[in-house]
Protein backbone atom coordinates (compact mmCIF):
# COMPACT_ATOMS: atom_id res chain seq x y z
CA UNK A 1 0.00 0.00 0.00
CA UNK A 2 1.49 3.15 -0.96
CA UNK A 3 2.53 5.64 1.62
CA UNK A 4 -0.47 8.22 2.89
CA UNK A 5 -2.99 5.44 1.66
CA UNK A 6 -6.30 3.82 4.02
CA UNK A 7 -7.59 0.48 4.31
CA UNK A 8 -11.37 0.97 3.98
CA UNK A 9 -13.82 -1.72 3.68
CA UNK A 10 -16.85 -1.56 0.79
CA UNK A 11 -19.48 0.30 3.17
CA UNK A 12 -17.28 3.01 4.09
CA UNK A 13 -19.04 5.44 1.27
CA UNK A 14 -22.47 3.71 2.50
CA UNK A 15 -21.37 4.97 6.18
CA UNK A 16 -19.79 8.37 4.58
CA UNK A 17 -22.93 8.79 2.63
CA UNK A 18 -25.86 7.91 5.41
CA UNK A 19 -23.80 10.37 8.19
CA UNK A 20 -23.52 13.01 5.06
CA UNK A 21 -27.31 12.62 5.02
CA UNK A 22 -28.47 12.58 8.43
CA UNK A 23 -26.53 15.88 9.22
CA UNK A 24 -27.98 17.64 6.31
CA UNK A 25 -31.59 16.54 7.39
CA UNK A 26 -30.85 17.98 10.87
CA UNK A 27 -29.52 21.30 9.10
CA UNK A 28 -32.66 21.28 7.53
CA UNK A 29 -34.96 20.84 10.43
CA UNK A 30 -33.14 23.58 12.50
CA UNK A 31 -33.23 25.62 9.29
CA UNK A 32 -35.02 29.31 10.13
CA UNK A 33 -35.68 27.69 13.83
CA UNK A 34 -34.30 29.04 16.86
CA UNK A 35 -33.50 27.76 20.08
CA UNK A 36 -36.50 28.73 21.49
CA UNK A 37 -38.78 27.20 18.66
CA UNK A 38 -36.07 23.93 19.62
CA UNK A 39 -37.11 23.84 23.12
CA UNK A 40 -41.25 24.33 22.26
CA UNK A 41 -41.07 21.89 19.97
CA UNK A 42 -40.71 18.27 21.40
CA UNK A 43 -41.34 16.60 17.50
CA UNK A 44 -38.55 18.89 16.32
CA UNK A 45 -36.35 18.29 19.37
CA UNK A 46 -36.83 14.07 19.24
CA UNK A 47 -36.20 14.55 14.56
CA UNK A 48 -33.21 16.11 15.51
CA UNK A 49 -31.88 13.97 18.17
CA UNK A 50 -32.08 10.96 16.34
CA UNK A 51 -29.85 12.88 13.53
CA UNK A 52 -27.87 13.29 15.72
CA UNK A 53 -27.44 9.62 16.72
CA UNK A 54 -27.02 9.25 13.28
CA UNK A 55 -24.13 10.88 11.96
CA UNK A 56 -22.38 9.85 15.51
CA UNK A 57 -23.16 6.12 14.70
CA UNK A 58 -22.42 6.56 10.79
CA UNK A 59 -19.10 8.59 11.66
CA UNK A 60 -18.02 5.53 14.49
CA UNK A 61 -18.75 2.82 11.31
CA UNK A 62 -16.57 4.86 9.57
CA UNK A 63 -13.87 5.49 11.49
CA UNK A 64 -14.03 1.30 12.25
CA UNK A 65 -13.40 0.77 8.55
CA UNK A 66 -10.64 3.37 8.13
CA UNK A 67 -8.98 5.16 11.52
CA UNK A 68 -7.12 7.36 9.49
CA UNK A 69 -9.94 9.23 8.52
CA UNK A 70 -10.03 10.65 11.97
CA UNK A 71 -7.41 12.99 10.18
CA UNK A 72 -9.12 14.21 7.12
CA UNK A 73 -12.70 14.18 9.65
CA UNK A 74 -11.12 15.31 13.24
CA UNK A 75 -15.03 16.06 13.55
CA UNK A 76 -15.91 12.76 13.01
CA UNK A 77 -15.06 11.91 16.48
CA UNK A 78 -16.89 14.54 17.75
CA UNK A 79 -20.16 13.56 16.55
CA UNK A 80 -19.16 10.01 17.83
CA UNK A 81 -19.14 11.59 21.26
CA UNK A 82 -22.32 13.43 20.84
CA UNK A 83 -24.12 10.27 19.32
CA UNK A 84 -23.01 8.69 22.89
CA UNK A 85 -24.53 11.24 24.72
CA UNK A 86 -27.65 11.76 23.53
CA UNK A 87 -27.86 7.80 23.75
CA UNK A 88 -26.80 7.06 26.23
CA UNK A 89 -27.62 9.92 28.17
CA UNK A 90 -31.27 10.29 27.45
CA UNK A 91 -32.48 11.19 30.45
CA UNK A 92 -29.79 13.85 30.95
CA UNK A 93 -29.95 15.32 27.23
CA UNK A 94 -28.86 19.16 27.12
CA UNK A 95 -30.92 20.39 24.51
CA UNK A 96 -29.25 23.49 23.98
CA UNK A 97 -25.66 21.61 23.74
CA UNK A 98 -27.56 19.25 20.94
CA UNK A 99 -29.40 22.77 19.32
CA UNK A 100 -25.91 24.82 19.45
CA UNK A 101 -24.00 21.56 17.93
CA UNK A 102 -25.71 21.47 14.96
CA UNK A 103 -26.45 24.58 14.02
CA UNK A 104 -22.27 25.26 14.38
CA UNK A 105 -20.72 22.22 14.04
CA UNK A 106 -22.68 19.79 11.54
CA UNK A 107 -22.00 22.24 8.58
CA UNK A 108 -18.39 21.91 8.03
CA UNK A 109 -18.88 18.19 9.21
CA UNK A 110 -20.95 17.93 6.04
CA UNK A 111 -18.37 19.82 3.89
CA UNK A 112 -15.80 17.62 5.04
CA UNK A 113 -17.90 14.54 4.96
CA UNK A 114 -19.14 15.19 1.00
CA UNK A 115 -15.27 15.87 0.37
CA UNK A 116 -13.94 12.68 1.76
CA UNK A 117 -16.69 11.04 -0.55
CA UNK A 118 -15.53 12.93 -3.41
CA UNK A 119 -12.18 12.09 -2.84
CA UNK A 120 -13.20 8.03 -2.59
CA UNK A 121 -15.39 7.95 -5.80
CA UNK A 122 -12.98 10.08 -8.15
Amino acid sequence: MPAGATSMSARLPKHLDDALYAARLALRFLAGRTLDDDRADEFLRSAVERQVEIVGEACRRALVDSPCLGQALPDASKAVAMRNRVAHGYDTIDHVLVYRTVVTCFEPLADGLEAELRRLRA
